[in-house]
C-alpha cells in the first residue's frame, strides 16, 4: 500500500475541523498533522494523526511542514479582524518556503464570494486582503482554492447533535425558542451543506490534480420560508415569527460602521449576507464542479438532515 500523504490541518479541533479531520483519516491516502495552539495538546484520538503545537508564526509552521513532509495545508481558523491575516499569511509563507507543501485551502467556508466579494463586510476586512495576497503568488509556487458551501445544514437540527455550534441570532431559526426571524421577505435563495459532506468533499478535492481559484459545494438551494415550512411540517409545530426589513438591516449596518463599537454590527452584517443572496453558492457553477469533482459523493439534503437529527446522539 502506498504511503499516506500528510495533510496539515490548522484549526482541526474546531467544529468544521473535526469533520475534515475525521474524513481525511478515513481515506487510505491521507494522514493528518493537527496544528494546535494548546501547549499541552491531548494525545490524538483518531488514527493516522500527530498533534503539533504551534504559535502560528512562520518558523513554527515551516518546521512542522518540513518535519512531517506535508503536501497540503488546510485552515479552518476563524478569528476576527485584525487577528485573521497575520497567521494566515504565515501559513501561506510557510507553504511557499516548504520543501513539500505546495497546496493550500484558507479559511473561507462562506457563500458566493465571487459575486459578493465584500459581503459580509467583516469578511472583506479579513479574507479580502488574504485573497489579494494569494492572487499575487505565481501558480507554479503554490496552488490554492477558496472553498465555499453556504450555510451549514446542521443549523436545522437541535443543539448538541453535531459538531457545529448553533448560531443563536445569526441563523434565523432558533429551535430552542422555536422562533423564526424573517429577514426581508424570507424569499431570497440560500444554499447549505452538511458539515461532514464538506469534510468528504475536501478529502476528494485533495486528490484532484488542478484546482480552480474558487470551489463550491451545496447540498440544496432553498429560501428561508421554504425551510420554515419543512421544519414546521417535520416537527409539527408553528414558528413564532418576527420580521426584520431590509431597511432596518441596512440601517443597522450603517450605524455599526459609523460606530464600530456597536455590539450588533457583525449580526447586522450576517443579516445583510442573507438578504443579499450572497449565502447562495452560484447554482450553475456549483453543479458543474459537483459533476467534475464530486460526482461520487451523495450530498445529504435538508429532509435527510432532519431525520438524521432525530437519530443522532449528542456529541
Amino acid at each position: 500500500m502506498a504511503q499516506r500523504q500528510v495533510i496539515a490541518l490548522a484549526g482541526g479541533t474546531g467544529d468544521l475541523g473535526r469533520y475534515i479531520h475525521e474524513e481525511l483519516v478515513k481515506d487510505p491516502c491521507y494522514s493528518v498533522a493537527l496544528l494546535t495552539r494548546n501547549t499541552s495538546p491531548p494525545p490524538p484520538t483518531l488514527p493516522h494523526t500527530r498533534v503539533h503545537t504551534t504559535d502560528y508564526t512562520l518558523p513554527s509552521i515551516l518546521k512542522i511542514l518540513n518535519t512531517t513532509h506535508a503536501t497540503a495545508l488546510v485552515s479552518t481558523i476563524r478569528c476576527d479582524h485584525p487577528d485573521f491575516l497575520e497567521p494566515h499569511k504565515a501559513l501561506v509563507n510557510a507553504c511557499l518556503a516548504s520543501e513539500t507543501c505546495k497546496r493550500f485551502i484558507p479559511s473561507e467556508w462562506a457563500g458566493d464570494i465571487e459575486s459578493f466579494p465584500t459581503i459580509p463586510r467583516f469578511y472583506a476586512e479579513t479574507r479580502g486582503p488574504l485573497r489579494e495576497y494569494l492572487r499575487s503568488i505565481p501558480k507554479r509556487d503554490l496552488q490554492w482554492t477558496l472553498f465555499n458551501l453556504g450555510w451549514f445544514m446542521e443549523y436545522f437540527i437541535p443543539a448538541g447533535k453535531s459538531y457545529m455550534k448553533l448560531l443563536p441570532g445569526e441563523f434565523p431559526f432558533d429551535l430552542e425558542k422555536w422562533t423564526f426571524t424573517v429577514r426581508g421577505g424570507g424569499d431570497v435563495v440560500q444554499s447549505c451543506t452538511f458539515g461532514r459532506d464538506v469534510g468528504r468533499a475536501v478529502a476528494v478535492l485533495l486528490g484532484v490534480e488542478e484546482w480552480k481559484p474558487v470551489t463550491y459545494v451545496s447540498s440544496e438551494w432553498y429560501t428561508m420560508n421554504e425551510a420554515a415550512e419543512k421544519l414546521e411540517k417535520f416537527y409539527g409545530r408553528t414558528f413564532t415569527r418576527t420580521h426584520r426589513s431590509i431597511e432596518e438591516i441596512n440601517a443597522a449596518v450603517a450605524a455599526g460602521e459609523k460606530d464600530p463599537s456597536t455590539d450588533p454590527l457583525e449580526l447586522a452584517q450576517i443579516e445583510q449576507w442573507e438578504v443579499s443572496g450572497a449565502t447562495a453558492c452560484p447554482r450553475a457553477k456549483t453543479l458543474r464542479q459537483r459533476e467534475k469533482y464530486f460526482s461520487g459523493l451523495k450530498f445529504v439534503n435538508i429532509d435527510e438532515m432532519l431525520k438524521m437529527g432525530q437519530e443522532m446522539e449528542h456529541v
